[in-house]
C-alpha cells in the first residue's frame, strides 16, 4: 500500500519552537555558570550538564544562518556579502564591546581578577589558548569566538561550494569536518590529556586544548548546517520527517540523556571523543522536531520563553557580571551567596541587566542596521529602475 502522509500545516512564520530552545538553552547555561559562584547544593547536582547549552546555541546558528544563505541559493540569488556581514555586525558586536569595555575600564566589575589582553577579545581569539588559571573574567565569549569565525568562514565557504557547482556532494565536506574533528579529539585527548589524568591541573588542561579551540568543537554548528540543508534542498525528505516529529524528538530527548550519562566524566576518553557529538546529534534532533508544524510542542506559546529567547544573548554577556556584583552587594548585607535567597535575587538582576542592555545598545543598533540595510537596497533599486 502506497505511504499515507498528514497533509502540511502551513508554517508559522516564527518558529515558536525554536524561541523554546533558546530559552532552555540559556537557562541552563546560566544556572551551570552559577556553580562558579557561591550555589544552594542542589543546583549543582541538577544543573552539572548545564554546560550543553552552548551547543545548543550552536546548532541553533548553524540551523538558522545557513537557512537563510541555503534560502538564497535555492532561490537562484546571490549572497550578498555587505547584507550577510551587516547583519551579523550590527547584532553581536555593539552589544559585545559594551561588556567588554566596561570589564576593561571598570575591574571591579570582573568577576575574577585575571582578564585576558584586550586583543584577544577583539580578534575573537580568546578561545585558543585559554588557560583558566590565567584567566578567569570574561571567558564566557569563548563560544562566541566560534561563532564569530563561523559566520566568517560559513558564506566564504558556500560561495566556493556553488561557484564550483558542488551542490549535493557538499554533504561530503561536512562529514569530513565532522570526522575530523572527532579524530582530532581523540589524537589530542591521547596526546595531551591522557598523560595529565592524575593532575590537579586536569580541568584547567582540557578546557584549553579540548573544550574551548574551535577545530575540536564544530559539531553542533556543523548538525545546524546539516539540517538547514536538509530541509532547503530536500523538501520531500523534510515532509516525512515532519509526520514523525513528536518520534524525532522522543529520540533525542533520549540521545540527550545517554550523553548525560557518557558525560559524567568530561575529561574522560569517551565524553571527549563521544560526548560533544552525541550532545550535537541529540540537540539536532530535537530542532528538527519542534520546527515541524506537527510537532507537539510547535503551537505551544509562553510569553516567559518569547521573552528569554529574545534577552538570551544579553543574558548571556552579562550574567557574570550581575551575579558577582549581585552576590557581592547582598553577601555584605548579610545574606549567605549559597542560599536560594541569593540564586533568586541573582536571577532577578541578571534579567534587569539583560534588559538595560538589550534596550540601550542591542534595540538602537539594530535599529541603525535596518537603516542601512534599507539604504543599500533602495540604491540597488534606483540603479535597477534607470
Amino acid at each position: 500500500m502506497p505511504e499515507i502522509t498528514k497533509p502540511l500545516i502551513p508554517e508559522r512564520k516564527k518558529l515558536l519552537g525554536l524561541d523554546h530552545l533558546r530559552a532552555f538553552a540559556i537557562t541552563i547555561v546560566f544556572l551551570y555558570h552559577y556553580q562558579i559562584f557561591g550555589h544552594p547544593d542542589w543546583e549543582q547536582r541538577i544543573f552539572g550538564f548545564g554546560w550543553t547549552g552552548v551547543d545548543l546555541f550552536f546548532v541553533l546558528s548553524g540551523f538558522l544562518i545557513a537557512g537563510q544563505l541555503f534560502d538564497r541559493i535555492k532561490k537562484e540569488k546571490s549572497i550578498s556579502f555587505s547584507d550577510f556581514f551587516l547583519k551579523r555586525f550590527f547584532r553581536i558586536i555593539p552589544a559585545y564591546l559594551t561588556i567588554l569595555l566596561l570589564y576593561f575600564f571598570f575591574p571591579f566589575l570582573r568577576e575574577n581578577e585575571q582578564m585576558a589582553p584586550l586583543w584577544r577579545y577583539l580578534s575573537f581569539t580568546l578561545n585558543f589558548g585559554l588557560d583558566l588559571k590565567k584567566t578567569g573574567t570574561f571567558t564566557h565569549s569563548w563560544s562566541l569566538c566560534i561563532e564569530e569565525q563561523f559566520y566568517l568562514l560559513l558564506p566564504l565557504t558556500i560561495l566556493l561550494l556553488n561557484y564550483f557547482k558542488v551542490g549535493k556532494k557538499a554533504i561530503y565536506l561536512i562529514a569530513a569536518i565532522f570526522l575530523t574533528c572527532f579524530i582530532t579529539r581523540i589524537l589530542i585527548w591521547n596526546s595531551t590529556i591522557k598523560p595529565v589524568l592524575n593532575s590537579n591541573d586536569l580541568g584547567a588542561i582540557w578546557h584549553e586544548n579540548i573544550y574551548y579551540p574551535t577545530y575540536c568543537r564544530l559539531d553542533g554548528l556543523l548538525i545546524g548546517v546539516a539540517i538547514a540543508g536538509l530541509f532547503t534542498f530536500y523538501p520531500e525528505v523534510k515532509r516525512r520527517l515532519n509526520n514523525y516529529s513528536n518520534w524525532l524528538l522522543l529520540t533525542g530527548i533520549t540521545c540527550l540523556i545517554a550523553s548525560y550519562f557518557i558525560c559524567e566524566v568530561n575529561t574522560g576518553f569517551n565524553a571527549t571523543v563521544y560526548g560533544f557529538s552525541l550532545i550535537a546529534f541529540s540537540y539536532g534532533l530535537i530542532l528538527m522536531a519542534v520546527v515541524s508544524p506537527l510537532n507537539v510542542i510547535y503551537n505551544i506559546k509562553s510569553a516567559i520563553t518569547s521573552q528569554l529567547a529574545t534577552l538570551s544573548y544579553s543574558i548571556y554577556l552579562t550574567h557574570k557580571m550581575m551575579i558577582h556584583l549581585t552576590q557581592h552587594f547582598f553577601e555584605n548585607m548579610g545574606i549567605d551567596k549559597n542560599s536560594n535567597l541569593m540564586l533568586l535575587l541573582c536571577v532577578v538582576s541578571s534579567l534587569v541587566g539583560a534588559l538595560l542592555l538589550r534596550n540601550t545598545v542591542e534595540k538602537p543598533a539594530l535599529k541603525i542596521r535596518d537603516k542601512i540595510l534599507n539604504s543599500i537596497n533602495n540604491k540597488d533599486t534606483a540603479v535597477l529602475s534607470t
